[in-house]
């Protein structure tokens, strides 16, 4: 029979057992930092506070279109947000129009402009069916990410030094992907890349998305750089000059 000294010896060895397994399983919790589900719920909230204080702000947007490496075209507008909340752009002066070749006479000549005017209406529908893609996806609206995250559409890896990399596989298409960079520490955005396409999967674009900081802490998108590859078109659009909204 075991005396109850002994008793008593082996349930505080048992206490003291049991107390070191929960620390030790605390620190290790403590090490692995927060949860896929954990950080995305600390992004929405910061993009959120961000969203909410871009709105006191106007800015230049400015839009460089390159084709096969030639600028095309570059145009600048003026934005912010109205008292109803809609994003607005006013264009700044008129754009620079494109060097025309000097027409050719004849039936040959008029069939050649004729292409070269088609060509110029593909491609302006292009670029606004493109242009429609990137505000689908830039900025990140907060409750898309929401969506992703109750679908279980999450997954957290290594990034750069300090950062962590969320990955959104068929973010809002079937197919594509959305990849933010989050700080590790301060659980915000530090850039992000989308892989995505317009109509078809051959008409595959990839955004990638540098992110700026203004004085006060408000997050905003910097530069987005559209790649087009099937089409040899590159599309960036830097917003700067940041300045506080006179109403």
């Amino acid at each position: 029979m075991t005396s109850r000294p002994t008793q008593t010896m082996c349930l505080v060895v048992a206490a003291v057992a049991l107390g070191a397994s929960l620390a030790a399983r605390s620190v290790e919790n403590q090490q692995a930092g927060p949860t896929p589900q954990e950080r995305v719920a600390a992004l929405k909230q910061s993009m959120q506070e961000s969203q909410t204080k871009i709105r006191q702000y106007e800015w230049i947007e400015t839009t460089i279109i390159s084709l096969k490496g030639e600028e095309k075209g570059r145009t600048q507008k003026r934005c912010y947000y109205s008292s109803d909340g809609k994003l607005q752009k006013v264009a700044i002066g008129d754009p620079a129009p494109a060097q025309q070749p000097p027409p050719s006479g004849g039936r040959r000549g008029r069939v050649k402009a004729k292409i070269v005017e088609n060509k110029k209406d593909d491609m302006k529908d292009y670029m606004e069916r493109a242009a429609a893609l990137v505000q689908q996806y830039v900025p990140p609206q907060p409750a898309d990410i929401q969506r992703a995250k109750d679908a279980g559409k999450v997954t957290a890896n290594p990034g750069g030094p300090g950062l962590v990399r969320l990955e959104f596989p068929n973010y809002l298409k079937p197919g594509d992907r959305l990849s933010i960079d989050v700080d590790a520490a301060a659980n915000q955005l530090r850039g992000l890349t989308v892989a995505s396409y317009l109509d078809q999967s051959k008409d595959a674009v990839v955004l990638a998305v540098q992110l700026g900081a203004l004085a006060d802490g408000t997050s905003y998108t910097a530069q987005t750089t559209l790649d087009a590859a099937a089409k040899n078109i590159r599309v960036v659009i830097q917003n700067a000059g940041h300045q506080p909204l006179a109403r």
